[in-house]
């Protein structure tokens, strides 16, 4: 409550400072300019220097360090007050057993995509036969059969097609009209949130390597996102209350008197890295934005949103210190001791679902698993089996920015022999 709300004022106080309203009309002209120029957003440079982001991770993972939870205040849970990390709400997370069980199909004697030399199958032999079963699952068109499925990994042809199973999305007329619909409204239709958006695209995507060449889909999905008001929907089965806004009258907006923006998600510093690595599966941009939405509402809200989910943040954060303190305590005590609590380091990464910090290819195979398992839980495991991975390297150092040093690329990591190594082969 009192975070979204810090949010919105926030908003209103650059409205106020840069004398730009939260919503305008576009005149005329300059709606038929945004409509020429639709797929070619990224050549315009509009001057942005006065926008800042709203919020960065690491405001937010102050915030999360000063919830307290009153009910536990009596030590309900003895066990928690062992508990060393920054997250101070006891909440209930999986131990490595726990894990294990969950993620059976993780394990060593399963065939993986992602896993270049198994023990147990040669690569090849099982890559051949998986991309078999694959084609069979799509062509029954069986959703529950490719959630399961995708556990192993998608082969790279087919993965936009399992996703989308998985996710329901079929891109029918109505749909495509659907998101017509939004495009106009940003033709028609000037938000504040567009500059930050623009922004933030500039700042993260346009930067990256693997991203830059997606600067115009980021643009038209994110933009088109803010006016979608169906995405309101998935505030009735999460705790968190999307912003609401009495935006000063005369702006003739009725309809957007009470949310803003109108799918009520104030976008943050590396929010379009969300967007960013669906746009290698998909290239026709209402079905990219469909993919994207039903991402979002299914996991990506979970990740800047206070509740007690077991995918919500504060639980992937709790998850991840957890699974440090009891499995490399050393290297625990030793970093916090230095100053270098590693959540201040993991938790941009958790945040983006580690997007924009893992090479593409690793990031689909880990987001495979997410959409496999429903759950954001493994990014908390691999979070920490990136710390169990450099160990040797972070008990050397002596300062926070010598252990984000050690951290700083994990462009050459291979997802799942970590998480395989972690979960299966650490002796627990």
């Amino acid at each position: 409550g009192s975070w979204e709300k810090r949010i919105l004022k926030s908003l209103n106080s650059m409205s106020t400072e840069l004398n730009i309203p939260l919503a305008q009309k576009r005149p005329v002209n300059e709606q038929k300019e945004l409509l020429n120029k639709w797929n070619e957003m990224g050549t315009d440079e509009p001057d942005l220097s006065l926008f800042r982001p709203v919020y960065a991770p690491k405001d937010f993972l102050e915030v999360l360090m000063n919830l307290r939870n009153p009910n536990y205040e009596n030590g309900e849970q003895p066990s928690f007050k062992n508990h060393l990390g920054l997250i101070q709400v006891p909440l209930k997370v999986k131990d490595i057993p726990e894990l294990k069980d969950d993620f059976s199909e993780l394990g060593l004697n399963i065939g993986q995509l992602g896993i270049d030399d198994s023990a147990q199958v040669p690569p090849e032999f099982f890559e051949n036969e998986h991309v078999h079963v694959g084609q069979k699952v799509l062509a029954e068109q069986d959703s529950a059969a490719a959630q399961q499925y995708v556990r192993q990994g998608c082969p790279t042809a087919l993965r936009a097609d399992l996703w989308a199973l998985i996710l329901n999305i079929s891109n029918q007329p109505e749909d495509i009209l659907y998101y017509e619909q939004l495009k106009s409204n940003v033709i028609q239709h000037d938000l504040l949130v567009d500059s930050l958006i623009y922004k933030d695209v500039k700042l993260t995507a346009s930067n990256d390597d693997y991203y830059f060449v997606f600067e115009d889909y980021l643009y038209q999905v994110l933009l088109c996102f803010s006016r979608d008001t169906s995405v309101l929907e998935h505030f009735t089965y999460s705790s968190a209350t999307p912003p609401k806004s009495y935006i000063r009258g005369k702006l003739g907006m009725e309809e957007y008197a009470v949310f803003y923006p109108p799918n009520g998600v104030i976008p943050f510093h590396g929010f379009s890295m969300y967007v960013a690595p669906l746009c290698f599966l998909y290239h026709e941009p209402s079905k990219l934005y469909q993919i994207f939405r039903e991402m979002y509402v299914r996991f990506f809200f979970r990740l800047h949103s206070i509740s007690s989910h077991p995918s919500g943040i504060v639980s992937l954060c709790l998850l991840f210190e957890t699974l440090l303190q009891t499995h490399l305590p050393q290297l625990f005590y030793h970093l916090r001791e230095i100053g270098a609590q590693p959540l201040r380091i993991s938790f941009k990464w958790m945040v983006r679902a580690f997007s924009g910090y893992l090479a593409t290819d690793q990031l689909l195979l880990l987001w495979d698993r997410i959409l496999g398992y429903n759950s954001l839980e493994i990014l908390a495991v691999l979070a920490a089996a990136v710390f169990a991975f450099r160990a040797v390297n972070l008990m050397e150092v002596t300062s926070l920015a010598a252990a984000e040093a050690v951290l700083a690329d994990l462009s050459t990591l291979k997802v799942m022999p970590l998480l395989q190594i972690f979960l299966f082969a650490t002796v627990t």
